[in-house]
Formats: C-alpha cells, structure tokens, sequence
C-alpha cells in the first residue's frame, strides 16, 4: 500500500514539476526533487527512468553527485523564469497580483542565486 502512494505521488510530482517549467508559480525542482524520493523508495524502475531516461536525469544525476548545478543551467533556468515572469505580468492587471509577482520573482531570482554551479572537471580537481 505504501509503495504504490509513493509511486502516486511521484508521478503526480513528475506532472506538475512538468507543468512548472511553464508556469511561473509553480516550481519544477522541488516536485522533480520530490518525485525522485518518492521513486527511489518504492520504484528502482521509474527512479531508474527518472535519472537516466527522462528530460530532467542529467540535472538530478548532477544534483546528487556534487549538490550543485551544472555550468550553463543557471542562466537557462534564470531566463526562463524571467520570459515566464515577464508574460504574467503583461497579461496580469491587477496592481496587488503584480506587486506579489514581483516578490515571488525576486525571491526565486535570489534563491537561485544562491546555488553553487560546479562542472565535473572542477569536483575532480
């Protein structure tokens, strides 16, 4: 019973970390993060297909190994939220939702900025 709420979750995870990479307030990493918990304590198959089969496997593989992300991820996850950030805002009219956007972006920009960037040559080093 616990090992198929875990599969559950998971994929559930999966989908709205899926759904995330377009839409501005929803996140993708913490899903994707959760998504590969939840597989690896109740699938080695889909936390197999999670790491090496799926779009987001090189940034999980990446994370696990050095807990930072690869070089040239963090400017393509920053203008992606920024492009995301910026057509929400244009289609969003209310000041107070602008407001708290603007928040939420320069939360997310920090937190980001945050995040070590380190390729396998330097860990290796």
């Amino acid at each position: 019973m616990q090992r198929t709420i875990l599969i559950i979750i998971g994929w559930l995870a999966v989908a709205l970390g899926t759904l995330g990479v377009v839409l501005p307030l929803l996140p993708t990493t913490p899903f994707i993060l959760l998504a590969a918990w939840c597989f690896a304590r109740s699938s080695p198959r889909f936390h197999h297909w999670l790491l090496y089969r799926s779009w987001f496997g090189g940034y999980l593989r990446h994370w696990q190994q050095y807990r930072a992300m690869p070089p040239g991820a963090k400017p393509r996850a920053v203008a992606v939220i920024l492009l995301t950030f910026a057509v929400s805002l244009y289609v969003v009219k209310m000041m107070w939702v602008r407001i708290l956007l603007l928040f939420i972006l320069a939360c997310l920009l920090i937190f980001m900025w945050r995040i070590p960037v380190i390729d396998t040559k330097q860990q290796k080093t």
